[in-house]
């Protein structure tokens, strides 16, 4: 049935002195973070891996840094994090992806993805915390 048919059964079925009142609304709100990866240093900082956060607040990720082992998420405040991808496309080739947070405003493991801009998409399997390697 279309709209135009459901229009003229409300029409005709209505009392000819009573009008009739059609209301629609649709709400819809898209949120895409581009997030643009910086170069790799000359020389490298090490970093050792720890237990990480099974989510991160979307309005905490300041940038990132594509390394061999997966991501590594820059926070607001000097936090780093790294998402370990389930097998995934080069990430290098543009120079950057996207992340889409789900509807809590978090991007979690085992829930969301990085969208690579070529178009292809990797699942973030866990996060890491990351501390320099000199550090316990």
């Amino acid at each position: 049935m279309t709209v135009g048919t459901i229009v003229a059964l409300l029409l005709v079925g209505g009392a000819q002195d009573t009008p009739v009142l059609l209301a629609q609304l649709t709400i819809r709100q898209q949120l895409i973070i581009r997030v643009p990866a910086r170069p790799q240093p000359v020389q490298p900082m090490q970093w050792r891996e720890k237990g990480g956060p099974k989510c991160i607040p979307a309005g905490a990720l300041a940038g990132a840094q594509i390394s061999r082992e997966g991501v590594d998420l820059l926070l607001k405040g000097g936090a780093r994090v790294r998402a370990k991808l389930d097998r995934c496309p080069p990430l290098d080739y543009y120079s950057g992806f996207y992340i889409r947070p789900g509807l809590d405003g978090r991007v979690c493991q085992d829930r969301d993805t990085i969208r690579v801009r070529s178009g292809g998409s990797c699942e973030i399997d866990a996060f890491k915390t990351l501390v320099p390697a000199g550090r316990k």
